[in-house]
C-alpha cells in the first residue's frame, strides 16, 4: 500500500445546522451537545439531539426549553450537516419525545427524539385483507391512507388475497416489499418502494487514510448458498409449486469479480437452501420470493463497517467507492445502514454499514 497522505480537510465545519418548522435556529445549533441519527434499509429514520437546557431567557436565569415554546411534540425538525460538497440534509421528521436530564456535574440538558414520516405507519395497527392487488398497489393504497405521496417501482404478482394480521402498517409494508426484493423509505412526504439497486442516492468516494478513518470488511461464506429454492402450494390447482432464485439483478455488481455462491461451491461443494412459504400461492409469487431471497443472500457476502469524516451525502441507498484498502475489498459498495453523530470531542462523524456480492482479484 502506498504511503497515506494526511486528511484532505485539516479544518472543516463540523457543527450541524438545525431547522424548526423550516426556519433555521442558530441558537439551537450552537447549543447542540450531541446528535445521533440512524437509518437502515427497513425504513424509519430516528433522530436524537441533546441540548444544554440552562441559561438566560427573558432576562432571567433558568431552564431554556421546558416552556415548549420552541421544542414541542409534533414540531417539524430538519438537520443539515457536512462541509462543502459533503453538505446535505440528513434528517427530516417530527418530534415525538422530550427527555429532561439532570447530570450531577453538568448543567441540565434536554434531549429530543424524532422520527421521519414513517412514524404514522408504525403507530397504526390493523387486521384486514387485500384482494386482487399487487404489492406495489398495496404500497400505494397505504401511502394514500396516511396522506403520503408515493413513488413505487416494484414488480411482482397480483395476489388473490393477502392478509395484514395484527400488524402495523409499517411492519406489513416492510414484509410485502421485502417479498419482492425491494426496500422502503420516505423523503419528506413521499413514500418510496423500489429494488435496492434503483435507490440511487449518489456515489461518494472515500480513501483510507484521508476522509475514511477506519473500515472493516468481512467476506463470509457461512450464510451463502449455491442455490435458493422456494416452495409453496397452488390453492386453485391443488398442487405444490417451486422456483429457484435468480441473481441476474446483481450482474453489474458481479462483473469481473467472484461472487459468494461460486466461491462456496468451489471451496465446499453444493450447499442448497429450501424455503417453504405459506403466502406462496401462485407460481408468480413463488418466483418473486425465490429471486428476492437469492439476491438478498448473495449481496450480503461481503459486509463492511466504517467511519469517516462527517458526510451528509452518505445515506441508505448511496454507493461508496472505497480506495486504498487492497484489491480484495476496494471498489463500490451499497450503503444499507448509516449513523450520523456529533459531539464536542470528535465533532461530526458518519458511521456506515455496506454490502456487496463479490470480492475483487
Amino acid at each position: 500500500m502506498t504511503t497515506r497522505p494526511p486528511p484532505t480537510n485539516l479544518l472543516y465545519a463540523a457543527r450541524p445546522t438545525i431547522f424548526i418548522d423550516e426556519r433555521e435556529n442558530p441558537a439551537l445549533s450552537a447549543g447542540l451537545l450531541t446528535m445521533r441519527i440512524e437509518e437502515n434499509e427497513e425504513g424509519l429514520a430516528h433522530c436524537e439531539l441533546t441540548f444544554g437546557n440552562w441559561g438566560t431567557t427573558g432576562g432571567e436565569v433558568g431552564f431554556l426549553y421546558f416552556d415548549r415554546a420552541l421544542l414541542d411534540f409534533g414540531r417539524t425538525i430538519s438537520i443539515t450537516a457536512g462541509d462543502g460538497d459533503a453538505q446535505a440534509e440528513i434528517f427530516r421528521g417530527r418530534i415525538s419525545a422530550l427527555e429532561g436530564r439532570f447530570p450531577q456535574q453538568r448543567p441540565p440538558e434536554l434531549t429530543i427524539f424524532a422520527e421521519d414520516a414513517l412514524q404514522a405507519l408504525r403507530m397504526t395497527r390493523r387486521t384486514r385483507v387485500f384482494e386482487e392487488m399487487s404489492d406495489g398497489e398495496i404500497v400505494k393504497r397505504i401511502a394514500g391512507e396516511h396522506s403520503l405521496q408515493h413513488n413505487v417501482s416494484l414488480s411482482g404478482p397480483t395476489h388473490s388475497a393477502i392478509a395484514q394480521l395484527n400488524q402495523s402498517d409499517l411492519a406489513f409494508l416492510r414484509e410485502r416489499v421485502r417479498a419482492v426484493g425491494g426496500v422502503l423509505w420516505v423523503e419528506d412526504q413521499t413514500l418510496f418502494a423500489a429494488p435496492l439497486a434503483e435507490r440511487d442516492a449518489g456515489t461518494v468516494e472515500l480513501t483510507y487514510g484521508q476522509r475514511l478513518l477506519e473500515f472493516t470488511a468481512l467476506a463470509d461464506l457461512a450464510h451463502q448458498r449455491t442455490a435458493v429454492h422456494v416452495h409453496g402450494w397452488d390453492e386453485q390447482a391443488k398442487t405444490s409449486i417451486s422456483a429457484t432464485g435468480r441473481t441476474t439483478a446483481l450482474s453489474a455488481d458481479l462483473s469481473g469479480k467472484t461472487g459468494g455462491f461460486d466461491l462456496l461451491e468451489e471451496a465446499f461443494g453444493a450447499r442448497e437452501e429450501h424455503l417453504v412459504h405459506h403466502a406462496a400461492a401462485t407460481q408468480a409469487a413463488v418466483d418473486a420470493l425465490a429471486d428476492a431471497a437469492a439476491v438478498r443472500t448473495a449481496r450480503r457476502f461481503v459486509r463492511g463497517r466504517g467511519v469517516c469524516e462527517g458526510d451528509g451525502r452518505i445515506r441508505v441507498g448511496a454507493h461508496l467507492k472505497l480506495n486504498e484498502i487492497g484489491a480484495m475489498f476496494e471498489g463500490v459498495y451499497d450503503v444499507v445502514e448509516v449513523r450520523h453523530t456529533f459531539d464536542g470531542v470528535e465533532g461530526y462523524r458518519t458511521a456506515f454499514v455496506v454490502e456487496r456480492p463479490a470480492i475483487g482479484a
